[in-house]
């Protein structure tokens, strides 16, 4: 049974939204509820969450810190719930490392679709790939869901993972940026293609030295394409 971790400071919210999870119909969750970031941290700490929806305005300590926090430790997929729907707020988060973002007020069937959705893209990647591809000193391990540059392992948020696995395995091939946020977001994604733009520039800067792998095709997308460096 796959472990939720809910962080919100409204009683109400907690508590509809784990009983929707845990009586969902086919796939009830195993739910653990945090009134706080600080006691989100804590919960981490100790234990291992396959999902997390956090709250971002909370007291103690607010759920961007707790997600900044989270990430040292964790690559945990994170839905942010907000209040706050400007484009500029939805941004920063993903910045930040968040996997999807829910506008309050929301459907708690909505957010379950959303979970749900989350867990079986991220199941369905590592079960899609048992190998390991290397360019140069780039080591790409879908198995292991690492990624090794010049013998340094890199960390990365777990929608970074997904983009670059997805470029890796189209290499060569242009990718769109409708395409990436339809195989890697989901279909019923709300951002749009700076969602990706955003996600590429923090891929880049962790690729070091093989940056330039990501080729930007103006007006269309992306493409992974390595050359091998003249002797």
């Amino acid at each position: 049974m796959k472990k939720i971790l809910i962080v919100d400071d409204e009683q109400g919210i907690r508590e509809n939204l784990k009983m929707y999870l845990e009586y969902n119909e086919n796939d009830g969750f195993e739910v653990t509820c945090a009134s706080d970031g600080l006691e989100a941290v804590k919960l981490c700490e100790n234990q291992n969450f396959d999902l997390v929806i956090m709250d971002i305005m909370m007291p103690k300590m607010d759920g961007m810190t707790a997600l900044k926090e989270i990430r040292k430790t964790q690559n945990v997929p994170v839905i942010v719930l907000s209040a706050r729907g400007e484009e500029y707020d939805k941004l920063f988060c993903f910045e930040m490392g968040a996997d999807d973002y829910v506008t309050k007020p929301f459907s708690a069937k909505e957010v379950v679709a959303r979970v749900k959705a989350i867990l079986n893209r991220s199941g369905r990647s590592v079960e899609k790939e048992r190998d390991t591809r290397t360019f140069g000193g780039l080591v790409i391990d879908f198995e292991g869901r690492n990624v090794i540059v010049d013998k340094k392992k890199v960390d990365m948020t777990p929608k970074e993972y997904e983009v670059l696995f997805f470029l890796v395995r189209n290499e060569g091939k242009a990718v769109s940026r409708e395409k990436l946020l339809s195989n890697v977001w989901g279909f019923d994604f709300y951002g749009d293609d700076r969602t990706v733009d955003t996600h590429i520039k923090m891929l880049r800067s962790n690729l070091g030295p093989y940056r330039n792998c990501i080729v930007t095709l103006r007006g269309l997308g992306y493409k992974f394409e390595y050359e091998q460096p003249e002797e």
